[in-house]
C-alpha cells in the first residue's frame, strides 16, 4: 500500500511538472517574444516624434521646448543603465523583464492623459527609465538563449524599432481619430500582451545574490580599448548626434522644406534613417570591424552632404536620399565602432567598457539635439541649423577617417622598424 502511494505521488509530480513545462514557451518563441520586446520598447521610444508638430501647436511648446523632451528621454536611459542595467545578472531576466513592460504599458498611459509639458516630461523621463532597465537584460536573454542569433537580433532590432515607431505613429496619427492618444493605447495593448507572454517564459539564468551591489555604478575602461575607442569616439558622437537630431527635429525639418503639416511625412524622416541603419547591420554583419566602421564613416559624410545640400532648395526626395545614405551609415558606423573596441577588453571588462561606449551615445545624443533646439529658439530658422548640424557631423566624420589612416600609417612604420 506504501508503494502504491509512493508511485502515485511520483506520478502526480512528474505530471504537474509535465504540464507546467507545457505551458512554458519553446526556446524559438521566447527568442522571439525577446526580439519583440526589444522591437517595441524602441518602436516606443519613437513614437512621440511625429507627434512633436501637434503638442507644439496644441501648447504652444518651442522647438528647444521639443529637443528638451527628447533629451531628457536620453538621460533616463543612462541613469537606468548606470544603476540597474546589471540587475537581471542577479535577479534573474524574467522579473525585471516583466516589470519593466508592465512599466512601459503604465507609461503609455502617461503619454495618453498627458495635457501639458509637465506630463510629457514625467511620461519621457518614465520611458527612458523602463527603457534602460529593460534593455540589456532583453540583450543580455537573447544571448543565454541563442549567442549567435542574439548577436545579430541585438544588433538589428533596436533600429528597426526605431523606424517602425516613427511610421507606426505617422500612419495612426495621419489618418486615425485621436491622434494625441491612440498611438500610446496601441501601444499598450502591445506591452500587456509581452507581459503575458513573459508570464510563460522559463528564466534563462539562475538568480544570485548581491542585488543591492549590482545596483553600484562600475565603470571601467581599461588600457587595452583606450586607444579603439578614441578612435571610434568621432564615429560614436557623430551617429547618434545625427540620430538625435532627426529623432527631436527631423518633423519639424521636413514640415519647413515642404510647408506641409502632415504627420506622416515628418515620421518618414527617422523612419528612412533608420530603417536603413538595421538594412546596413543586417547586410555587412560579417565584414571585418575596421572596414564596416570606416564604411560607415564615408557612407555618412556623403549621405548628411546630400541631405545639407538639398535644404536650401527643399530638395525632398534628395533629402531622403542623403537620409537614406546617411542611415547606412548611421548601422554600419556604431557596429562597426563597438566591434572594434569590445574585443580588446577581457570578458570580465566588457560590461563597463559598453556602459561607457552607451553614456557617449546616449550623451551624444540628447546634448546636440537641446544645442540645435537651442539654435532654432534663438534664430528661428531650422534650415540654417541643419546645415550647420550637418557640417559638425561631416567635420566629425573626416577626424574619424584621419584618425584610422593616421594609426594604419603608425602600425605600418612599427612592423617596418621591428625587421
Amino acid at each position: 500500500m506504501e508503494k502504491l502511494v509512493s508511485y502515485t505521488s511520483v506520478a502526480l509530480v512528474t505530471r504537474d511538472r509535465a504540464a507546467r513545462s507545457a505551458r512554458r514557451l519553446s526556446p524559438t518563441a521566447a527568442f522571439l517574444l525577446l526580439a519583440s520586446i526589444t522591437v517595441s520598447f524602441l518602436a516606443g521610444s519613437s513614437a512621440p516624434t511625429p507627434l512633436y508638430p501637434l503638442y507644439m501647436a496644441q501648447w504652444g511648446l518651442t522647438p528647444l521646448t521639443v529637443t528638451v523632451i527628447f533629451g531628457i528621454y536620453a538621460l533616463a536611459v543612462l541613469l537606468a543603465l548606470l544603476v540597474v542595467g546589471r540587475l537581471s545578472d542577479h535577479l534573474g531576466r524574467r522579473p525585471v523583464l516583466l516589470t519593466a513592460t508592465l512599466a512601459q504599458a503604465a507609461t503609455m498611459a502617461l503619454f495618453g492623459i498627458a495635457t501639458s509639458l509637465t506630463g510629457l516630461l514625467l511620461a519621457r523621463v518614465v520611458q527612458g527609465l523602463t527603457t534602460g532597465a529593460a534593455i540589456g537584460a532583453v540583450g543580455a536573454a537573447m544571448i543565454d538563449l541563442d549567442k549567435t542569433r542574439g548577436t545579430v537580433a541585438n544588433a538589428v532590432a533596436p533600429p528597426f524599432g526605431t523606424a517602425m515607431g516613427a511610421l507606426v505613429a505617422g500612419v495612426l496619427v495621419q489618418y486615425l481619430p485621436f491622434p494625441t492618444h491612440l498611438v500610446y493605447a496601441v501601444f499598450g495593448m502591445v506591452f500587456i500582451l509581452q507581459a503575458i507572454g513573459l508570464a510563460y517564459m522559463t528564466e534563462s539564468i539562475a538568480p544570485r545574490g548581491s542585488v543591492l551591489s549590482s545596483l553600484k555604478p562600475q565603470l571601467s575602461l581599461p588600457r587595452a580599448t583606450r586607444e579603439p575607442l578614441l578612435l571610434a569616439l568621432p564615429v560614436l558622437v557623430a551617429v547618434w548626434a545625427l540620430a538625435g537630431f532627426y529623432g527631436s527635429l527631423g518633423p519639424m525639418l521636413v514640415r519647413s522644406m515642404l510647408g506641409s503639416d502632415t504627420p506622416l511625412l515628418g515620421a518618414l524622416s527617422l523612419f528612412v534613417l533608420a530603417a536603413f541603419g538595421g538594412l546596413s547591420v543586417l547586410v555587412f554583419q560579417h565584414r571585418e570591424p575596421k572596414d564596416m566602421m570606416m564604411f560607415g564613416v564615408a557612407s555618412l559624410f556623403v549621405g548628411v552632404a546630400i541631405a545639407v545640400v538639398s535644404l536650401p532648395y527643399s530638395a525632398i526626395a534628395i533629402f531622403f536620399l542623403g537620409t537614406a545614405i546617411a542611415g547606412v551609415g548611421f548601422g554600419a558606423g556604431f557596429q562597426g565602432a563597438v566591434r572594434t573596441v569590445v574585443p580588446f577588453a577581457a570578458p570580465h571588462e566588457r560590461a563597463g567598457v559598453l556602459s561607457i561606449v552607451f553614456i557617449i551615445c546616449y550623451i551624444a545624443m540628447g546634448v546636440p539635439a537641446v544645442v540645435a533646439g537651442w539654435m532654432v529658439a534663438h534664430q528661428g530658422n531650422i534650415i540654417a541649423t541643419a546645415q550647420i548640424f550637418g557640417a559638425v557631423i561631416m567635420a566629425l566624420a573626416c577626424v574619424a577617417l584621419l584618425g584610422s589612416v593616421l594609426r594604419a600609417v603608425t602600425k605600418r612604420a612599427a612592423r617596418i622598424a621591428t625587421r
